[in-house]
């Protein structure tokens, strides 16, 4: 892009216009989770053993740390009776067995959407399918969803993945995937099922959370309106990444993701006079604050909202904790 003036950098216009996503930020799973382990803190007090990052987030787990989180990889690391929470990208069963044998006390903060897919795999397995699980390797979502089902579930990424698959019984396969998926992606998957097994079982409802589509939609909006788009999320987090992804298939000449707004460059802004501005489900609204401030400080920024679907999904407590209030709500 060209630079505004003679080896300046910097937006085209004497103020940027910043164009903000609605919905962004935290989805109804993600809120969830993490006001379980605050009520958890104030209720029982710390520590409070969180098993994996609560949720994709550096800020999140980090002010969460502060008021006395500990977390862990690993329910062995947590002490006999000790109180241990789920995150929100759900656990497989030998995790809770192992909890319940060292005696600890659980609070199970998987996200819903999460839990239906976990229920749809024991389904489909207790039914004799062979499961196709279209999602990424190593993500925690996935771990958690494969050991339900661990001896009829198959892993797979890419279509290409899917043609090489090889079942014993091509007529009696079903199908499910992650949450937080892109969903042009994901459908390119789930056609190469339906085309190599025509007869192929998928879910009731659509297993992509409402959330990551809803912010894929509204990135895809920005993409086509502005010179680049920043997505506010940390690299751990599946939904961030694949945000920026739409937003670069979708037209954008340029897409970040961005931690926090300690992370702009100048040079991305050189000769923009449109900022596509969202966050991933696990990013907290104040992050997107600071970027706004960030951005205003550096080039005078005009903020416009782009409306794109209105949310009002909520997903209650975990019995242990209903009916506690947040001291900061």
């Amino acid at each position: 892009m060209p630079a505004n003036g003679s080896g300046s950098t910097g937006p085209t216009t004497d103020e940027l216009t910043v164009l903000l996503a609605a919905p962004r930020g935290f989805c109804a799973g993600v809120e969830r989770a993490v006001d379980v382990v605050e009520l958890a803190l104030e209720h029982y007090g710390p520590p409070i053993y969180v098993r994996h990052a609560i949720v994709h987030n550096t800020r999140v787990v980090a002010d969460l740390e502060h008021k006395g989180a500990v977390f862990v990889e690993d329910e062995n690391d947590v002490p006999e009776g000790g109180r241990i929470v789920y995150s929100a990208h759900g656990i497989p069963p030998e995790v809770r067995d192992n909890a319940e044998r060292r005696g600890l006390r659980e609070i199970d903060a998987t996200c819903p959407l999460v839990t239906k897919v976990h229920y749809e795999a024991k389904d489909f397995a207790n039914k004799g399918h062979d499961i196709i699980l279209v999602g990424h390797a190593g993500h925690q979502e996935v771990v958690g969803t494969t050991g339900h089902a661990p001896e009829a579930i198959h892993l797979v990424e890419t279509p290409a993945d899917v043609h090489a698959l090889e079942l014993d019984d091509p007529e009696n396969v079903a199908y499910i995937t992650q949450t937080t998926l892109s969903v042009d992606e994901a459908n390119e998957v789930v056609d190469a099922i339906l085309e190599k097994f025509p007869n192929a079982r998928g879910p009731r409802g659509d297993d992509i959370c409402y959330a990551t589509t809803n912010r894929q939609d509204a990135v895809k909006v920005l993409a086509e309106r502005s010179d680049v788009v920043l997505v506010i999320g940390s690299d751990t987090s599946s939904n961030s990444k694949r945000m920026v992804e739409v937003a670069l298939g979708h037209g954008a000449a340029a897409a970040y993701l961005v931690d926090h707004a300690g992370d702009l460059r100048d040079e991305w802004f050189d000769g923009v006079s449109r900022v596509g501005l969202t966050s991933g489900a696990s990013a907290p609204d104040v992050l997107v604050q600071e970027m706004i401030d960030a951005l205003d400080e550096r080039f005078g920024a005009e903020v416009r909202t782009v409306d794109v679907v209105d949310e009002q999904m909520h997903f209650a407590l975990p019995k242990e904790l209903r009916g506690l209030p947040l001291a900061n709500a």
